[in-house]
């Protein structure tokens, strides 16, 4: 239904997709202007950091595309809205995916594959299948891992109600931090991003096997192909939470 909606408007679905587009791609120019005045940062040339930053955004793009309208959960639960979702014979999170469908948020996906694109024609990697086929199997996956942090901060905002900022700040927070290499930052950064809230099998470790770096933590080289089965392993507790933050919601009473 939002789909046909905005499809009824097509000169305005094109101008919002492509202003999403440019928005997002201020990020990328902050990054332009950053190597016009470096040549390496962290030891990663530019075409490296247009890597990460291309994979980071598709894979959140894509979670975004499909799960970002979780995020007004918080306003549902505190004007009783949430009522109406739970009696209707469909699942609670497909109706709050499907509300309000913004499909101009294609316009990240497509800046993100714009800068992935470019990138994979200048960074010096061999590209065997076996390469490629990582390539596909980790955005997938990082969109995976992205769409059960939104889960997971939809299911706080049952008990907190006014906490969207939190979830943006892994969420959003968590892209942007991905686009940078793990270099740039602290050692405890890296470890609370890779065993705590594990975003950096978004990106990081599956990119630095494609790229030929080391991994700064050192981990066993079989960690770097890790990435479906920590996705799977984020939904199963995700999924636990949302069921009780559902059971515990009261309503707003009369």
């Amino acid at each position: 239904m939002w789909v046909r909606s905005t499809m009824a408007y097509r000169a305005s679905f094109a101008l919002m997709a492509v202003g999403n587009l440019l928005v997002t791609g201020l990020e990328f120019v902050s990054v332009m202007i950053m190597f016009s005045h470096v040549d390496v940062l962290a030891g990663f040339s530019f075409a490296e950091v247009a890597f990460l930053y291309g994979t980071a955004g598709v894979a959140f793009g894509i979670a975004d595309l499909l799960l970002g309208s979780l995020q007004r959960i918080g306003s549902r639960v505190r004007d009783g809205t949430v009522d109406t979702l739970l009696v209707r014979p469909a699942p609670v999170l497909a109706q709050l995916a499907a509300d309000r469908f913004a499909l101009r948020r294609l316009g990240r996906v497509s800046q993100g594959l714009g800068v992935l694109g470019w990138s994979l024609t200048r960074v010096e990697a061999d590209w065997t299948p076996g390469r490629a086929a990582l390539l596909v199997v980790t955005v997938v996956s990082g969109a995976a891992i992205f769409g059960a942090v939104m889960v997971a901060g939809a299911a706080f905002q049952f008990w907190a109600q006014d906490a969207s900022e939190v979830q943006n700040a892994f969420t959003y927070g968590g892209n942007v931090l991905l686009q940078y290499p793990p270099t740039v930052f602290a050692q405890e950064l890296v470890r609370g991003v890779t065993f705590v809230v594990p975003l950096a099998f978004v990106n990081w470790l599956p990119a630095l096997r494609m790229l030929g770096r080391d991994d700064p933590l050192g981990l066993p080289g079989w960690v770097d192909f890790a990435s479906p089965a920590v996705a799977l392993l984020c939904w199963v507790p995700v999924g636990l939470v949302w069921r009780a933050a559902l059971r515990g919601y009261r309503s707003t009473g009369s």
